[in-house]
């Protein structure tokens, strides 16, 4: 019996020699040059997932910030990174050398949105995909939404006239509604009225764990994408046969539109066209809906820049009701002070805390060794915190945007060629209803507790109940009939 554990023991020691010896052969020819960054890989294989989940994100990055510095490795869900703090290095990543960084997703995210979907392609495909993509959410194309969008807000607030509503299910509906909206156009088809239940269940097991057990959330959005999946096909099939270019249609006419044009050559499939859909509508409303959480709590906390904010949107009403016409796309032009709240918040809540990309091979980052197959994460909430960026980071202070940014310390949508292409008709969902909410409603928390929760997003604790109370200003009175 000693022979054999002696034996196993030989065995152990000869493997972990072995794995020594690659480790030197592959990374030996670095070290006079480079190395990898600093920092602490935690737990074998847990790393220190714990850590970051357990805890607020900005104490996790700061700690280890004053540590190791603005570049620092770690070891999160079962991964290798390397987390990048410094607008220089974040550039590098994201701009001037992405093409050695390739956008990264856990699988089992991928598998829920779809393998097609633009978020997890470089090159090529991704090209033509985010060109179709803008060319429906650029503000040339979204100006003339503007009635569409303030339809879906006034249908929704009479809703929460004197009643306690969950502020973040309440915007995850209202931008769950301008997302279809951009997608699909004003025409809805019939199969799409199914398709809220179906995301409901697709987001529940986005943010679940990865367990594909029965009765399991993960399990559920699984069959749900399928669901999603079938619905979709037969509206692009009946769209197909029935297209006709308008106008404002939404995405899904735009890339009908694009195969029109390339029928003999290299047309998206359905599955394409399908993973896509879905991947947009799900990236429209969960941030956006979150962001606006956000916004209530500052405008809450923060009575005087509610007022100011009020104040120039009662401007732009009067303004409206003497002209005897609807509100404009110009209208929102002139929402300087909504607009920087809207800046702050993004700033200030950096509901995307980072993101993340992979070496696609070995790299060298300011003086370190990213190794390939590593992921980078850049920490956009750790430089939009950063003092020598943004004076009092703490303080939410919107009047810091009446100057520009320095490049590259304001990030809240990315940056480079993976940049988000519906940030133009996030901010224009969010100033049609705060124009509408501050003009209607005043606001009180139910919770006296302060708090944030993970939903994976950050957002104010319990989805922030709050209680609405109509102002003395009839919701409709401004509106020309």
């Amino acid at each position: 019996m000693s022979s054999l554990l002696l034996t196993l023991l030989y065995l152990l020691f000869l493997f972990f020699s072995l794995l020594l010896l690659l480790f030197h052969l592959k990374w030996g020819c670095h070290t006079k040059k480079t190395r990898l960054p600093p920092g602490s890989m935690g737990w074998p294989y847990i790393g220190e997932t714990l850590k970051l989940y357990s805890q607020n994100p900005n104490t996790f990055f700061s700690i280890r910030q004053k540590g190791y510095g603005d570049i620092f490795k770690t070891h999160i869900l079962g991964c290798p990174c390397v987390m990048i703090s410094s607008p220089e290095a974040a550039r590098i990543v994201l701009v001037s050398r992405a093409h050695l960084f390739k956008p990264t997703y856990p699988p089992s995210k991928e598998k829920i949105i779809g393998p097609e979907a633009i978020f997890f392609h470089q090159g090529e495909y991704h090209s033509r995909l985010k060109k179709l993509v803008q060319a429906s959410l650029l503000p040339s194309a979204i100006r003339g939404s503007v009635a569409e969008i303030e339809q879906i807000v006034l249908k929704i607030l009479p809703s929460w006239d004197n009643t306690t509503i969950n502020t973040l299910k309440e915007m995850k509906k209202f931008a769950f509604d301008v997302a279809m909206l951009a997608v699909f156009g004003s025409d809805m088809d019939m199969e799409l009225q199914g398709i809220k239940h179906l995301y409901h269940c697709l987001e529940e097991g986005y943010n679940s764990m990865p367990l594909n057990l029965p009765g399991s959330p993960f399990r559920k959005a699984i069959k749900a994408r399928k669901l999603l999946s079938e619905t979709l096909r037969k509206v692009i099939e009946i769209r197909r046969k029935s297209y006709k270019k308008s106008s404002g249609s939404g995405l899904l006419e735009v890339f009908l539109g694009d195969d029109q044009q390339n029928r003999k050559f290299n047309q998206l499939s359905d599955s394409q066209v399908a993973d896509n859909i879905i991947g947009v509508i799900f990236a429209a409303h969960d941030t956006t809906a979150s962001v606006l959480t956000w916004i209530l709590k500052y405008l809450h906390d923060n009575k005087e820049i509610l007022d100011a904010v009020t104040m120039e949107h009662e401007k732009i009403r009067q303004r409206i009701k003497e002209e005897n016409r609807h509100l404009t796309w110009d209208d929102t032009r002139r929402m300087f002070m909504t607009n920087r709240v809207i800046q702050e918040t993004l700033r200030s809540a950096s509901v995307l805390s980072f993101t993340f990309r992979e070496a696609v091979e070995d790299v060298e980052l300011q003086g370190y060794l990213i190794p390939k197959g590593w992921k980078v994460l850049p920490l956009f909430r750790s430089i939009h915190h950063c003092a020598d960026f943004f004076p009092q980071p703490e303080k939410f202070d919107p009047s810091r945007f009446k100057v520009p940014p320095r490049p590259n310390t304001f990030m809240p949508f990315g940056n480079g060629v993976h940049s988000c292409p519906g940030s133009e008709l996030a901010k224009l969902e969010m100033l049609l209803l705060l124009y509408h909410l501050t003009n209607t409603y005043r606001w009180e928390a139910i919770e006296e507790e302060d708090g944030i929760q993970y939903v994976p997003f950050p957002v104010p604790k319990g989805g922030l109940p709050l209680k609405m109370i109509a102002r003395k200003l009839n919701l409709y009175d401004h509106i020309v009939q």
